[in-house]
């Protein structure tokens, strides 16, 4: 219970420029490694993956700067290799690239060095496909291992986006002492995956329609606004960029402009705010 848990609250008094609220949104741009991690060998669940990179990524950036937002990108680094100019060109529009894995693997089906090897891997090649190491990590599937905030304190990243215990960006203890490391919590209600994605093997459909969906992002962001804090949202660009779903992100962005006071940042930029007004 106590390896890993929810310390003290960081939610700002107030957010940069008189602020209301914080809106933060991101991507996990796993592409290909869903097929990959498990060594499958299915042409058709990689085509799948292809779209994430040919597609949903272009729409999303066109999408983002036509918004002038910017956003964070979860980035597994067998995406990043293979798939290098699109990250360098998030960058270059003033994105974040965050950890995402190596290959989307599953934290808590590895050994503590087996999950440490990977961790720094692949932070080592983001940095080095462009230019800037990574400050923060989702974990692939949110999967937590017991060893997983040890090995991110170790990195000396400054925040983790894969827990859930608040809705405001709070200090994450380690054997109940502070890590160093403040979370950006998530939830599977706010992540489209939740409703969207299908099992073609199982009996899992998508159950729920767009404009619903819709309804519940904008009443979490609506909620997150009138008690001043923060709102996060996890995408992804093979689910939320096709034509028909990229339009409950683009309704949410223009339900999010009609109020007043609204500071669009990355998660690193959250975090850093967070850190510097609560310490």
């Amino acid at each position: 219970m106590n390896r890993a848990r929810a310390g003290r609250s960081l939610k700002p008094a107030a957010w940069p420029g008189g602020a209301r609220c914080a809106a933060a949104l991101s991507f996990d741009s796993d592409h290909d490694t869903f097929e990959l991690r498990d060594g499958g060998k299915s042409i058709s669940a990689l085509s799948q993956g292809h779209f994430g990179p040919r597609q949903g990524i272009p729409r999303i950036r066109r999408l983002l700067a036509e918004k002038s937002i910017p956003a964070t990108f979860f980035v597994p680094a067998i995406t990043a290799l293979h798939y290098p100019d699109e990250q360098r060109t998030l960058i270059a529009e003033g994105h974040e690239i965050g950890l995402h894995g190596w290959i989307h693997e599953r934290n808590t089906l590895l050994d503590e060095a087996t999950e440490r090897d990977l961790q720094y891997r692949a932070a080592d090649t983001l940095e080095k496909i462009t230019g800037i190491r990574p400050v923060g990590i989702r974990t692939p599937s949110w999967d937590f291992s017991e060893n997983t905030l040890k090995i991110t304190a170790e990195m000396g990243l400054l925040y983790d986006s894969s827990l859930m215990a608040d809705v405001d960006c709070y200090e994450l203890l380690l054997d109940g002492a502070p890590s160093g490391v403040i979370e950006l919590p998530v939830e599977w209600i706010r992540d489209d995956a939740a409703y969207l994605i299908m099992d073609r093997w199982g009996g899992l459909r998508p159950q729920i329609a767009p404009h619903d969906i819709l309804k519940i992002f904008m009443r979490e962001f609506d909620e997150a606004y009138e008690e001043g804090g923060l709102f996060q949202l996890t995408m992804h660009p093979d689910i939320i960029g096709h034509r028909s779903r990229l339009w409950i992100l683009k309704e949410l962005i223009g339900h999010i402009q009609t109020r007043q006071g609204v500071w669009f940042a990355t998660h690193a930029d959250v975090v850093t705010h967070a850190k510097s007004v609560c310490s």
